[in-house]
């Protein structure tokens, strides 16, 4: 029997382990922490968007990444796909339910529940689970970690490495990894914030009127990419969908800014006609007129005011650019851009420098916007990466 290690016990590294044992190998799944799952947890505070029910072949352009095969994607998710992920739940008498916006929750709308059956299942499976586990040290066949009471060494006839990102590092993911797969002289793209907030210049007089009000039914762009959806303003900038899911098109800029249609069910020139006779106090008049909220008057007049006629106020309203400073620590985003180069693994996501070395989920250099993706992301390569471990 093949004695197969996995490192991590976030989502990618516990269906590594599942897929790994109930192909027959003898898994032992480290974790640096004392309880397997916390990121898991924390996603769950929102709901637990387990995976989302959008057609495969949008699925698949959800992903991006630098160098990342084209068919990757399609590989991975026909060995796991948002169908197989709900049966999953189901074996374990977790219910899920397809949300109006197409995302796939459990109907308790909790993670905990799924988690412990979870690691339930895995011990009936034989997984020896081992905690405050912290990796030091690797090369193909073993692994050196350290604990309390001195460093211990685990033999094995391939590794599973699924530790996560840099985001969310009080969870585990804290990047630590890097240095070490570095060391052993692989590449490495630096782990940045993705899905995250981005941070706007605000006066200090305006953060009263912005701080905690949502830009409703809006439609943001970078360039040629669009993304509708809710903002929601901060004291520091902005959040939401929108912006998380345009974060790539911002890295890019040497000045980030986002244009926001703030009427985009209505032309300029209807906007406009909408206005008849008005010929002063444009910004007020279309509080009523075009059912303009209040912060989105207070951004169009900080950022492009005063408006002179209804044109110059429809114009602005139907392409407001707001600049942006910098996006917001990697430690407070969902997750994180970077990690290992798709050029160092195979098809199969072993590192070719480091044979029976695999890796999994968020240390990869790929990333996909929130709505289940990235959930679908760590379970699908995570079983990729087990089946490959199995075939070793």
């Amino acid at each position: 029997m093949s004695h197969i290690l996995v490192i991590g016990g976030g989502p990618a590294g516990l269906r590594a382990a599942e897929v790994a044992s109930a192909g027959g190998a003898q898994v032992t799944l480290c974790e640096q922490k004392r309880s397997v799952g916390r990121k898991f947890l924390v996603a769950g505070k929102g709901g637990l968007n387990l995976t989302h029910s959008e057609e495969l072949d949008d699925f698949v352009r959800r992903y991006r990444g630098p160098g990342q095969p084209d068919d990757f994607w399609s590989r991975a998710l026909a060995c796991f796909d948002n169908k197989m992920i709900r049966s999953w739940a189901a074996r374990m008498d977790v219910g899920t339910f397809v949300q109006k916006s197409g995302r796939v929750y459990p109907k308790a709308l909790k993670a905990a529940p799924l988690l412990r059956r979870w690691v339930e299942m895995l011990r009936k499976q034989g997984v020896a689970l081992k905690m405050q586990h912290r990796l030091t040290k690797l090369s193909p066949g073993s692994a050196e970690f350290e604990m309390s009471d001195g460093p211990v060494t685990i033999g094995c006839d391939s590794i599973i490495l699924a530790m996560g990102g840099g985001s969310w590092p009080q969870t585990g993911s804290d990047g630590a990894w890097v240095e070490i797969l570095q060391t052993a002289g692989i590449e490495v793209s630096l782990l940045s914030p993705a899905n995250c907030g981005w941070e706007i210049a605000w006066p200090e007089e305006m953060i009263p009127q912005v701080e905690g009000q949502p830009l409703k039914n809006v439609v943001a762009s970078v360039g040629e990419e669009i993304a509708p959806g809710e903002l929601m303003l901060t004291r520091y900038g902005l959040e939401g969908g929108p912006v998380y899911q345009l974060g790539p098109a911002l890295r890019t800029m040497a000045r980030p800014a986002i244009t926001l249609d703030m009427k985009p069910t209505f032309t300029a020139e209807q906007l406009v006609a909408k206005m008849e006779s008005v010929k002063k106090n444009f910004l007020k008049e279309s509080t009523y007129r075009w059912k303009l909220s209040d912060p989105m008057r207070a951004i169009l007049d900080h950022f492009h005011g005063p408006f002179e006629s209804a044109g110059e106020l429809a114009k602005h309203a139907k392409a407001c650019r707001v600049p942006l400073v910098q996006s917001r620590p990697l430690a407070e985003a969902i997750s994180s851009a970077g990690g290992v180069k798709w050029s160092e693994l195979n098809d199969y996501l072993m590192i070719k420098e480091l044979p029976g070395v695999f890796v999994a989920g968020e240390m990869i250099d790929w990333e996909a916007p929130t709505g289940g993706y990235l959930l679908q992301g760590c379970f699908a390569s995570g079983t990729l990466a087990a089946e490959a471990a199995l075939k070793f």
